[in-house]
């Protein structure tokens, strides 16, 4: 039987870097099926739902390849209809392709959320040690260091724009590797194999890439 797997990305479909990593851990004939949460919304508001505070920002890459900082909360207020859209369009597993902490939204279960298949992944596999978060941009370390932070573990920021070219991720890499982490969690959906394999040489520990993990999780719930 064909199972089909709706993506919920934060910014706007289609995005076929995400639908391949997806399609190459889910099993042979899954029907990929994405929608953005601003789908349908020009640019001009795309823009006005820019970040309210540093707590509030996400990154997102558009179709066009423009990458933008948007705000959480208008992605919430968004994605319930994005869910049910999927849903409607026959999907039999869903994802919300984004590693951010998002409060309830409408439809939301039996959703996975990456940021808790990352953050689980971290706590079982460093129960205590060095955190070393990869982050997308600035304005989400110190929120994104609160949440991961916890008794035995303390957290090392570095940011990497996942677009950046191989010598940009090699010089965060190494930033990185200077304070010493016992594990390496890539804290957003658009880093890709190929970064993760740059700073795995370099640092020289585990490292969780979140998109490959969620999707090797949703394997086990199509298979």
């Amino acid at each position: 039987m064909t199972r089909t797997l709706g993506i919920a990305v934060i910014g706007q479909a289609p995005r076929p870097d995400v639908a391949a990593l997806y399609g190459a851990e889910a099993p042979s004939g899954t029907r990929i099926l994405l929608r953005g949460c601003f789908d349908g919304l020009s640019d001009a508001e795309i823009a006005a739902r820019a970040p309210l505070s540093p707590a509030d920002a996400l990154y997102t890459p558009l179709p066009d390849g423009r990458e933008v900082k948007i705000s959480k909360r208008a992605v919430a207020d968004r994605a319930g209809e994005t869910l049910a859209a999927l849903r409607r369009d026959g999907a039999d597993a869903l994802v919300f392709n984004c590693t951010g902490a998002f409060p309830p939204i409408p439809g939301d279960a039996g959703v996975l959320f990456p940021s808790r298949v990352l953050n689980g992944l971290a706590a079982a596999l460093l129960p205590q040690g060095r955190l070393g978060l990869m982050i997308p941009i600035s304005e989400q370390a110190e929120t994104l260091t609160e949440q991961r932070a916890r008794d035995g573990v303390e957290v090392a920021v570095e940011v990497l724009t996942p677009s950046a070219g191989p010598a940009a991720a090699e010089e965060a890499a190494r930033r990185l590797a200077s304070r010493k982490p016992d594990l390496v969690a890539m804290d957003c959906m658009s880093y890709t194999p190929a970064i993760k394999r740059v700073v795995r040489e370099i640092v020289r520990v585990p490292v969780l890439l979140a998109i490959t993990a969620t999707g090797r999780v949703l394997r086990e719930l199509l298979d």
